[in-house]
């Protein structure tokens, strides 16, 4: 099983839909820190439809807290700018994505800590910073899946 970890999400329907790729990739989701919505907003509860009974998802109040109790492997730092591409390390089965709010990625102390296990999905143009995250998790998480049931 993967985990898929958001720190501080802030928009809704990014959220849902990314509950809707856990539970269709039997992924486990893990919320962390201050959250820009409440779990039971409308926009978020609209993004997952009726999916929700099947995400397995987990929220934690602190970042110490979710390496405490997550229970992944090896984590793996979905950002930008990063000297390693998303598909150049071997995914396994435990592994963590971490991916940082929509608006400001991950705060520096945590990027310097994992400096070495940050990745990052291309992006041809120089006038785009950044993927949607709910784009960016389904674009990793399968190629994380792709690895480790080699399809």
């Amino acid at each position: 099983m993967l985990h898929v970890a958001l720190w501080e999400p802030e928009i809704p329907p990014n959220t849902g839909n990314v509950s809707r790729l856990c539970a269709a990739t039997g992924s486990r989701l893990h919320l962390i820190g201050k959250l820009g919505f409440s779990i039971d907003d409308k926009q978020l509860k609209r993004a997952g439809l009726d999916y929700w009974p099947h995400v397995d998802l987990h929220r934690h109040a602190t970042f110490a807290e979710f390496e405490r109790a997550a229970g992944y492997t090896r984590l793996w730092v979905v950002d930008n700018p990063a000297p390693c591409n998303y598909t150049s390390v071997s995914y396994r089965d435990g592994d963590c994505l971490l991916f940082g709010k929509e608006s400001t990625g991950l705060p520096p102390e945590l990027r310097e800590r994992f400096a070495e296990r940050i990745v990052s999905i291309p992006m041809f143009s120089p006038h785009v910073r950044s993927l949607n995250l709910s784009t960016a998790v389904g674009i990793a998480v399968y190629e994380a899946l792709r690895q480790v049931h080699g399809w």
